[in-house]
């Protein structure tokens, strides 16, 4: 199944997305859509385009919630704002405990006090980790995962998971190809799942592309893709999924959901695989150690 992630996105987006075939929604609190793509799901029930089972919804724990008397309480006001049940995977969103934001006083909380200040707390990743695996023993979530998460954060978490880590989400990229990464999920039988498969593009509203050129307009991906006539942005993609790697492409646009849900209409070469994964430059473009150094969990 292809995936989308909910971004920025709205009610017509999810429900256009289903409507083209997708049933992986990705979603998280920090998004702050949540009733958006909720009231899209909704719609789309409603008019009989998909069952409820037939979708896979996935949402994310927050920073300031990882805390074990936070864990489930803002996933149930997650569940409530998507008007479900359940979620199919829930994940911890970064390994970074901030000081708890009541939701009722701002939501979602960000990454900054009402100062403008980043505010950590002493919370370990075992004692969310066992709230989330309470998730599961509860029903409000049938898998859970991380995100942005490194080797040794995955390996602790495995020494005292009683459930295990289904999925781990990161950015990945041509220009961030993190093969130890990959090898290292896919030997302890952990699902990948790629955000930001488009490089650059997905940061240049934000200002956050750090000069790096378009993933879109490099020569090696363009004349792959003209060779199988298909868009670069579908063999960005397919460089994924060719490896077994789910990708959550954004977009707003109806043509370019479509357009991105038929990725694995094609198989690229074995050598064209090697070739768009050489164009690595070890580029992070989502590193919280740039907002302050004491976030730097790819350190």
């Amino acid at each position: 199944m292809s995936s989308i992630i909910l971004k920025r996105t709205g009610q017509k987006t999810v429900y256009e997305a289903i409507k083209a075939g997708y049933r992986l929604l990705d979603g998280a609190g920090d998004y702050g859509n949540e009733k958006e793509a909720g009231d899209g799901v909704r719609r789309a029930i409603q008019d009989g385009l998909v069952k409820r089972e037939e979708l896979f919804i996935t949402s994310k724990l927050w920073n300031t919630f990882h805390a074990r008397e936070h864990v489930k309480s803002i996933t149930k006001k997650q569940l409530d704002l998507w008007g479900i049940d359940y979620f199919d995977l829930f994940l911890i969103h970064f390994p970074i405990a901030l000081q708890y934001v009541d939701p009722d006083h701002r939501y979602p909380p960000e990454w900054f006090d009402d100062h403008g200040r980043v505010q950590l707390q002493n919370t370990p990743m075992q004692e969310t980790w066992g709230a989330m695996e309470k998730l599961v023993d509860e029903g409000l979530s049938k898998n859970i995962g991380l995100s942005n998460c490194s080797g040794s954060i995955i390996l602790d978490v495995l020494r005292y998971a009683r459930i295990e880590p289904q999925v781990l989400q990161v950015e990945m990229h041509p220009y961030l190809v993190q093969a130890p990464l990959v090898n290292l999920a896919k030997t302890l039988g952990i699902a990948l799942t790629a955000y930001s498969s488009f490089g650059p593009q997905g940061y240049v509203e934000l200002s956050m592309d750090k000069g790096a050129q378009s993933l879109l307009t490099v020569d090696r991906i363009t004349k792959i893709a003209s060779k199988h006539d298909k868009t670069p942005a579908q063999v960005l993609l397919r460089w994924a999924t060719q490896r077994g790697i789910a990708v959550i492409p954004k977009s707003n646009t109806i043509e370019r959901i479509a357009e991105n849900f038929r990725n694995e209409s094609f198989d690229l070469d074995p050598e064209e695989i090697k070739e768009i994964s050489a164009l690595n430059l070890n580029l992070r473009l989502n590193n919280p150690a740039e907002i302050d150094a004491r976030l730097a969990i790819f350190a």
